[in-house]
């Protein structure tokens, strides 16, 4: 049953409960089938490093990893030379060793904004964390934890002894949840703050309040040691855009709601037409894609103002572009191939058209309304670029589970938009792993491949640098000698921790799970709403 119209997004994406566990959260991820290891030790054999340091490509490499650490990485020779085996690594008694000879290592990648599915998406745990597992993802932020804090923590601490199949997840409570009755005061936003630490959350996402609130909310967090994310509201931005909370000690801001308005110069709130409703998507989503041309022009003092203020307050910004890609294409979005084999049932009728459901907000989209996105996009690429290149932190989110986007395959599009917004490859991979790492405070830990780190890596036949496509589980097409379109590519293992998962078998995982799931159901592949039956013959 889909939630009303007049209910926010934070209620069906959060599950807000009276209880720190949701009582209807989804089925638990199940003990871990799939991956070998953790080994003594483990060499990997005749790679290509791309660190995301910002150093360029280097290889032939030897990795040794040592339990789940990298305990020694050795350049063994230069391309097109036979690599001399003295140059190597020896191989002791018992050694697990693994010949990657032309495949590319890179540090295992980090979803900034990776919601673990919910019922009302029917995404059980295993579904969402194979596909992102299977995509190289191997630490998440969860932002809300919309199936109970209680679950995410304890999906946590398993995926930490690798009970599980799943990447590391950092676990953030949203706003409010679990409170016996609405917080109201400061003092109650505080209360609040100490209570979630005490039960071990990572961080706090907040989605708009009174500014007394949200001052004291952050104030509590920074005091408790909690990282923040914030959803810039409309109906809040008004009285606290991202300059205000940056400034109050906000970590992080999502998506790019509240940074247009930092960036007005000739009003304060966004131009709203008379009949705007915010309970009616199409007015939210339309009238967004018409917001950043309102925002101070590039080059302009206002425009260099907040940028510098935002980099001098070391903060992050995770801009989950691929979350509203289709509003600018929705075609493509909506018949993206991995629909096909990849999508649940239930979770392709969540994304159709719909007015009593967040992100459903296809109604009578236009032309017109694709155009005032792909100039928003513009606007904001140029600021996400101009942000980087000064020093600023760009980190790669998803929000996969809405408006068509798939889990894992979500990630690796915004890898891709990230290049659009003017990143080049190297900075790209850096967002996506160091920079992620750094802004959860990991960054001694994951998101480079240096000596002492934990052992999370991605291996790809490909050179993802020269086509990032390489990276989706569906590869990428090419034609071969033969005038042949074949695929190539799909991350061929990921690795969390030095245990070796096989991507291929975790998609085959989830493929089986999509056709149980289609088989139960009566329905055949996804098809456009509207146009012809989904039920099989």
């Amino acid at each position: 049953m889909r939630l009303t119209r007049a209910v926010l997004w934070v209620s069906l994406c959060l599950l807000v409960t009276s209880s720190w566990a949701a009582a209807d959260s989804i089925p638990e991820a199940p003990p871990r089938n799939r991956g070998d290891g953790p080994h003594d030790r483990l060499i990997l054999r005749g790679i290509t490093l791309i660190n995301s340091t910002g150093a360029p490509p280097q290889g032939p490499m030897d990795i040794v990893i040592e339990g789940n650490r990298i305990a020694q990485i050795a350049s063994v020779g230069n391309p097109g030379v036979p690599i001399d085996p003295a140059s190597r690594p020896a191989a002791r008694p018992g050694d697990v060793e693994m010949d990657l000879t032309g495949m590319y290592v890179l540090p295992g990648f980090v979803d900034m904004h990776g919601h673990m599915g919910g019922r009302e998406q029917g995404t059980p745990a295993e579904y969402v964390v194979k596909l992102w597992m299977a995509h190289g993802i191997t630490t998440v932020r969860e932002p809300g934890s919309g199936n109970g804090l209680d679950w995410v923590l304890d999906h946590k601490k398993k995926s930490e002894q690798n009970r599980i199949t799943a990447p590391r997840i950092r676990a953030y409570a949203f706003f409010g949840q679990g409170a016996d009755k609405p917080i109201s005061t400061p003092g109650q936003a505080r209360k609040w703050v100490a209570e979630v630490a005490r039960k071990g959350a990572d961080g706090i996402k907040l989605f708009g309040a009174h500014p007394d609130i949200l001052k004291a909310a952050l104030e509590e967090a920074r005091k408790r040691g909690l990282r923040t994310a914030m959803h810039h509201a409309q109906l809040e931005v008004g009285r606290a855009n991202v300059l205000d909370t940056a400034q109050w000690g906000l970590t992080s801001m999502e998506h790019w709601y509240g940074l247009p308005e930092a960036l007005f110069e000739d009003r304060t709130v966004q131009d709203y037409p008379p009949d705007y409703n915010y309970n009616d998507e199409q007015h939210r989503f339309a009238e967004a894609g018409r917001l950043w041309a309102q925002a101070a022009e590039p080059g302009s003092k206002r425009w260099e103002q907040v940028r510098d203020q935002l980099i001098q307050l070391d903060f992050t910004i995770d801009p989950t572009l691929t979350i509203y890609e289709a509003s600018r294409d929705l075609m493509s979005a909506r018949r993206a191939e991995w629909h096909d084999s990849y999508t649940l049932p239930s979770l392709w009728d969540f994304y159709s058209p719909s007015r009593n459901a967040h992100g459903s907000y296809w109604f009578d989209w236009s032309t017109a309304d694709e155009i005032a996105w792909k100039n928003n996009y513009r606007k904001w690429m140029l600021f996400l670029n101009d942000y980087k290149n000064h020093g600023g932190r760009v980190t790669a989110g998803s929000d996969s589970g809405y408006i068509y986007k798939l889990y894992g395959f979500g990630y690796i599009e915004e890898l891709e938009l990230l290049q659009e917004a003017g990143f080049h490859p190297l900075e790209v991979i850096r967002a996506a792993t160091l920079s992620g790492a750094e802004a959860l405070g990991m960054e001694r830990d994951i998101g480079s491949v240096e000596v002492g780190k934990l052992a999370d890596l991605v291996v790809v036949e490909e050179n993802p640098l020269r086509n990032f496509k390489v990276l989706f589980g569906t590869g990428a097409l090419r034609v071969d000698e033969n005038n042949k379109p074949v695929r190539v590519g799909g991350v061929r293992y990921t690795i969390k921790d030095g245990i070796v998962f096989d991507s291929r078998e975790l998609l085959a995982d989830v493929r089986a799970l999509v056709m149980t799931a289609r088989q139960s159901s009566g329905t055949g592949i996804p098809v456009q709403p509207g146009l012809e039956s989904n039920k099989t013959p």
